[in-house]
């Protein structure tokens, strides 16, 4: 199982590899919970991985507004993001999640097929509205994604895993392999849901809270160690 680490910034980032992440993430969490940065912070990280690891990025948690979304796409691609994560806020059912992802997918794919794009939704959809946790799977395959993601929106204390039980994860992890998909669970995972995470073939752990200093993801900021020992968990 790789480990997804979520920084703001350049010094973050460079924490996070210290430490051992597989992929950096670059986000920003004053804009939610896949909440979009700056294209000069997504460019200063890209260029110091310089293709050495992967950098992941959000663009938000997106309305449903498919051309809004697919240029805030290609802005992440074009500043040098090998992943691009689409966090389907406000789509509210599969026909408005495909009609955001396919056409996010083909601005990506015709800009550079090698990037990988990520439908992410939430395991507490059920409290917003948002389109159902279980339709990402097929919302990601047929819409021509590359991975299926599930965090959570509301960023209140509670986990991925007081929305959703074990045997609810693994079936989304389930059906998104049946789609040759890859899966990154996310949602203030922790070092004590690692074991669970590995049961249910979880491709990619999402974490940032649990990095930071004084486990505070809008307060604190990631530290090498904190990083270096969740890996070794792993």
């Amino acid at each position: 199982m790789e480990l997804l680490v979520s920084a703001i910034n350049l010094d973050e980032a460079k924490a996070a590899w210290e430490g051992g992440a597989d992929i950096l993430d670059v986000k920003n969490p004053k804009e939610g919970s896949l909440g979009a940065n700056f294209p000069w912070i997504i460019r200063e990280i890209s260029d110091y991985a310089d293709n050495k690891i992967i950098v992941s990025t959000t663009i938000g948690d997106v309305p449903y507004k498919p051309a809004t979304v697919s240029l805030a796409a290609l802005g992440a691609a074009y500043s040098g993001s090998n992943y691009i994560k689409v966090g389907l806020y406000g789509p509210e059912n599969y026909d408005e999640a495909m009609d955001v992802m396919s056409n996010v997918v083909k601005t990506i794919k015709e800009y550079d097929d090698t990037i990988t794009v990520v439908a992410c939704g939430y395991a507490d959809a059920y409290k917003i509205g948002s389109i159902e946790y279980d339709m990402i799977p097929k919302v990601a395959y047929d819409s021509g994604c590359d991975l299926a993601m599930l965090d959570t929106y509301i960023k209140d204390g509670h986990r991925l895993t007081d929305h959703l039980n074990k045997d609810q994860l693994a079936q989304f992890t389930k059906a998104a392999h049946d789609y040759n998909l890859k899966v990154a669970l996310a949602g203030s995972v922790n070092a004590n849901d690692i074991e669970m995470l590995k049961e249910v073939d979880c491709d990619i752990m999402g974490v940032r809270g649990c990095v930071c200093t004084g486990g505070d993801r809008n307060k604190g900021t990631i530290s090498a160690d904190l990083v270096a020992q969740l890996k070794e968990n792993i």
